[in-house]
């Protein structure tokens, strides 16, 4: 499954695999008829008028968000109402309503929401939350990792004294959805939700790397206010899709480097600043650690033969054709028996087989999926 999200989801099913590999799925046949019951409730006027405030900002370009009151823009307001009614206590952050919209773009809005808990709590748990504890936290875990993948932008970086919040927090906390272009981003959610969050650790450090990481590119870069609109307007050949996916793939950071640099940078803050205010549940690194932490009943497979043959019939071998006698063969056309037609009996009338028996193609899966919400263009 990681190679084949490497490789990119084919669109038609990148809505379907988005949702069973963060859980999504799992989580709203757990929680039957929670979002309708989100969704008619009033909410929060605090929240409300800002996520109003938002909506015509997210991919205005984009046909679903262009019209104001469109069905593009209803949707994504009552996903992100839902979500501060489901969890009042982090409410509204502005970085979740690109999160949404893509989401939006590929999924109907009870889906959407439900991938949109996935990510605010098993993906990037904290991100959201009031004091932005999490991504400053990850910053420093980002600046730390840059020393071992590029030591020359390290190094300028901090003889700049430019802090990662700076450059990396839009990035994070939008998923570098408004960030890179559109078929990059595509590529890149593949990777994260089937890897999880070292995914965007290895964008950033890509985009680091290759922004910072020569002493050509440095040229132009030699003071403070330089370096960051470098930072801020990239250079759109390392955000091309097929370059910035393989570096993505070949880079050697993986979820042990991340979690024991964790454990390093959260020493380090409670030195500095005491302990977090805002205690985050634990991050899962992709779909197997969602999926290993909250395993789901599924039923077992059963046989659904797509060809019923009728009863004691023989199955010959296979290769070999059924021989009748001369006579039984003239005996068959003079009765006027079809190949794929009915039988004669004996006495001249028609007989047919069991019409329960002779349905074909009875699989559940072989003609059409019959949870229609699954298919969404």
């Amino acid at each position: 499954i990681r190679l084949r999200c490497q490789k990119g989801i084919p669109p038609s099913l990148r809505g379907r695999a988005w949702q069973y590999l963060s859980g999504g799925k799992v989580k709203l046949e757990q929680n039957p008829g929670k979002f309708d019951e989100l969704d008619e409730a009033l909410g929060d006027p605090k929240w409300l008028d800002v996520i109003e405030r938002d909506l015509h900002r997210q991919f205005p370009f984009h046909e679903m968000f262009v019209a104001r009151g469109g069905h593009g823009q209803q949707d994504l307001f009552r996903v992100l109402k839902a979500y501060t009614l489901y969890r009042p206590e982090e409410g509204y952050c502005q970085a979740q309503a690109p999160i949404a919209a893509v989401l939006l773009m590929h999924m109907p809005a009870e889906q959407a929401f439900w991938c949109l808990v996935q990510i605010c709590e098993k993906y990037l748990p904290g991100y959201y939350s009031e004091k932005l504890e999490a991504i400053q936290l990850d910053g420093e875990i980002l600046f730390s990792l840059l020393h071992r993948v590029s030591p020359m932008a390290y190094k300028h970086l901090n003889k700049q004294k430019i802090d990662p919040i700076l450059y990396m927090t839009e990035w994070f906390m939008c998923a570098f959805s408004r960030t890179l272009p559109w078929s990059s981003v595509l590529r890149v959610w593949d990777m994260f939700f089937c890897e999880g969050v070292k995914i965007i650790f290895r964008v950033g450090l890509v985009l680091l790397k290759y922004t910072l990481g020569s002493s050509e590119e440095l040229k132009s870069c030699q003071g403070q206010y330089e370096t960051m609109e470098r930072l801020r307007a990239l250079n759109p050949k390392i955000m091309q899709e097929t370059f910035l996916v393989q570096e993505i793939i070949e880079l050697p950071v993986t979820e042990r480097h991340i979690e024991r640099e964790h454990l390093i940078q959260l020493k380090k803050w409670k030195e500095a600043h005491g302990d977090l205010q805002c205690k985050s549940p634990p991050r899962f690194h992709g779909a197997k650690a969602i999926s290993d932490s909250e395993p789901y009943p599924r039923k077992a497979l059963e046989s659904t033969p797509s060809i019923i043959l009728p009863p004691d019939s023989e199955l010959l071998p296979k290769g070999r054709k059924s021989k009748l006698p001369k006579g039984d063969k003239k005996r068959d056309q003079g009765k006027g028996r079809l190949a794929n037609g009915p039988i004669l009996e004996e006495n001249g009338t028609q007989s047919s087989l069991n019409p329960e028996s002779t349905t074909l193609h009875q699989s559940k899966e072989s003609l059409s999926s019959q949870e229609s919400e699954d298919t969404y263009l």
